[in-house]
């Protein structure tokens, strides 16, 4: 009897996707043959709820190694949502667990940053046999020491930052590079030590706009007559830290700016005298092939759950641990966040390399 398998790519998209739709579909059909079905959800969990869905070719996950985003496409769906009836009076969990039985799918693979293994969770509570997949330019999952995605952003975010260097030093001028991470600022971390940023501000650490402005003019006395600052888009100062996020959502409303990273710049510009400019690297930090680095990991990560379907062990997710693909427990991971600890590595590089952490 055929074990049909279902597959979805959910939340925002990332270099990644397809390497790992194809690791997963390429180790299934290896193993098992003929003896597999691949059930391919269009636009992740809003697919699943509407039932659409189709019968997937092996000629679909030839040539996708390297193609940037993701063939199913995908849609954010918000957890919190998902067991809100709304206007259209629909139940979202209902709707998924009856289209998964109308595919009549033996399980689902879930690729996926927090919201998508949240909702995966869900599913598995639900009596659904889930498998987790670990995607995010964040590297903010629980329980994993990567994700697929990460090291591509980097790549990206460090050339951003390499390029700003020559216009910086020709003007003199500090410029405000603004990276992707709203609560974890991985991605700033090591992208702003690889880039040779001076300062780097983080989302778990509140900077100081004083110590900002006092480590741009430290280099100006020794003659720098430019610096470049990684600034994390979730990042608040010492003062927001103490508010709630609604309160201080409003208050940034109330001043014209939605991140702090305008906000940087003009305090610079006011309290140094330095011309300054922000440059917003955006959605492109999420686009396009990915790395050698992620076509690897996500071909480890498509193959181990590959593995997981095929000994059927359900209710897990994809991990890498001390450069071992094993799984953690979809419960012990879904609501919480890898966030960057005070005791990590790589923010003592940051300061013994002078760089400034706000």
């Amino acid at each position: 009897m055929k074990k049909r398998i279902g597959i979805l790519t959910s939340g925002g998209d990332c270099p990644g996707l397809n390497a790992t739709l194809r690791g997963v579909a390429k180790a299934l059909y290896q193993r098992m043959g003929e003896d597999v079905e691949i059930i391919g959800v269009i636009n992740g969990y809003s697919g699943l709820i509407k039932g659409e869905w189709r019968v997937m070719q092996p000629r679909e996950f030839n040539g996708i190694l390297t193609v940037g985003g993701t063939i199913l496409g995908t849609k954010r769906t918000p957890f919190k949502l998902m067991r809100v009836i709304g206007e259209d009076n629909v139940d979202k969990v209902a709707e998924m667990k009856k289209n998964y039985k109308e595919m009549k799918l033996d399980c689902l693979l879930c690729l996926g940053g927090n919201g998508t293994h949240k909702t995966a969770n869900l599913l598995s509570e639900e009596g659904l046999n889930i498998i987790g997949l670990p995607k995010t330019i964040d590297n903010d999952i629980y329980g994993t020491d990567v994700t697929f995605g990460f090291h591509t952003a980097v790549d990206i975010a460090t050339e951003a930052i390499d390029r700003v260097h020559t216009t910086a030093g020709s003007h003199s001028r500090c410029m405000v590079v603004e990276l992707m991470g709203n609560k974890a600022g991985w991605l700033t971390l090591y992208a702003g030590i690889a880039g040779g940023a001076d300062i780097i501000l983080l989302p778990e650490r509140p900077y100081s706009i004083e110590s900002v402005c006092s480590a741009i003019e430290r280099r100006a006395e020794q003659g720098k007559s430019f610096s470049i600052l990684a600034v994390a888009e979730g990042v608040f100062d010492v003062a927001e830290a103490r508010m709630k996020r609604k309160e201080r959502m409003a208050k940034r409303a109330e001043l014209g700016y939605s991140t702090a990273t305008n906000r940087i710049a003009k305090d610079i510009e006011e309290m140094t005298g330095f011309e300054t400019r922000v440059c917003v690297p955006g959605h492109m930090q999420r686009g396009g092939s990915p790395s050698p680095y992620d076509r690897l990991l996500a071909t480890q990560f498509g193959a181990y759950a590959a593995k997981m379907v095929e000994n059927e062990i359900y209710g897990i997710t994809v991990a890498m641990k001390n450069n071992h693909v094993e799984a953690n427990k979809l419960s012990d991971i879904a609501g919480k966040a890898r966030l960057v600890p005070e005791s990590h590595g790589m923010l003592d590089v940051a300061r013994r390399m002078g760089i400034s952490l706000g």
